[in-house]
């Protein structure tokens, strides 16, 4: 069970009521997911739609990448909530099913394309050092561009901070779950 109960109109915070309801009845609103845990401060979840909204939906980082990042964060943080919403979308580009249950189940990855394994190599370095080899960083800018690598490195960021979210109040995943649950 969740740590802490969903937010609604009946506990948000007095002075944040107009900007939950206007969060509320946004059809592009915060739904379950970690997100939702922003809500409980919502003008922090406000000013957080946007950035999260570019990095998921429109950033230059092409879409199987962005998914192999969002893979990689929620392994690397352990995260079951972030690894059940983007695993079947995962399922649907180009990446391999041999890789994503490799990254899964921490094993030894298969082949794959150049292009996934700088993003594997990047991410890795990137979110289990804290910084990212000279090689390893020449090949992501050489393969997405500054553009590219800065809106990486917000991906990273920003999916890091859901996790964290998600992990601290231990976010219930849904019901009708169609993938093993992420081993933790």
């Amino acid at each position: 069970m969740t740590r802490i109960a969903q937010v609604d109109h009946t506990n948000v915070n007095h002075e944040l009521l107009e900007i939950f309801l206007e969060l509320a009845n946004d059809p592009e609103g915060i739904g379950t997911g970690p997100m939702s845990i922003l809500k409980h401060s919502p003008e922090m979840a406000k000013r957080a739609i946007p950035l999260f909204e570019y990095v998921r939906n429109e950033s230059s980082v092409p879409f199987k990448l962005r998914e192999l990042a969002m893979l990689i964060t929620g392994r690397t943080m352990n995260c079951p909530y972030i690894w059940n919403r983007h695993v079947g979308i995962a399922r649907d580009t180009d990446l391999s099913d041999e890789l994503i249950d490799s990254i899964r189940d921490k094993r030894n990855l298969p082949r794959i394309p150049e292009d996934e394994s700088i993003i594997l190599s990047y991410c890795t370095e990137l979110l289990n050092n804290k910084k990212v080899s000279e090689d390893v960083f020449a090949k992501t800018l050489n393969l997405l561009n500054r553009q590219g690598l800065v809106e990486l490195n917000t991906l990273l960021g920003f999916y890091t901070m859901l996790a964290f979210n998600a992990n601290s109040v231990e976010l219930d995943l849904p019901d009708n779950i169609s993938e093993l649950p992420l081993p933790v």
